[in-house]
């Protein structure tokens, strides 16, 4: 079975256990225990012995955290989305969240190349030699080369 793939009702009638909703879902084990933790996932019901049992209803919402995760939404961001789906949603909704989210992921890509021209302009300073004074340690002291 592919990584992050819903197995069929039938696979799901008497619950998996949680190593195998890990494998099923591509998320690791203590991740899976931090979000019933952090109250992203409900806990699930126990057996007699006290091992947790998860459904199909928990594994989908755990790929959802997942996929959320990868696509850089925060808790906080993937905790609001769960909450229009709990409560019924609008698809303007949905994209006023998205649309926020994008504007931090473009902040950040910005940041990100801001970085790239300070440490590409620090880096061609350098000479690489054996002498005490470096532009690369100046600017990390927070000093201009």
């Amino acid at each position: 079975m592919m990584r992050g793939s819903v197995a069929s009702q039938d696979q799901w009638a008497d619950g998996i256990a949680i190593g195998e909703l890990s494998r099923r879902t591509g998320v690791n084990i203590e991740t899976i225990r931090y979000y019933e933790k952090v109250k992203m996932l409900p806990p699930p019901p126990r057996t007699r012995s006290g091992r947790r049992v998860y459904g199909q209803a928990q594994a989908r919402k755990l790929a959802f955290i997942r996929r959320g995760r990868e696509l850089g939404f925060t808790l906080d961001e993937i905790r609001a989305l769960l909450r229009l789906i709990e409560r019924g949603y609008s698809c303007g909704e949905v994209q006023e969240l998205t649309r926020h989210h994008l504007a931090d992921v473009n902040q950040k890509i910005a940041d990100l190349r801001r970085i790239e021209r300070i440490l590409k302009k620090t880096s061609e300073q350098c000479a690489g030699g054996r002498v005490p004074e470096c532009p690369i340690i100046d600017v990390l002291f927070g000093e201009q080369p």
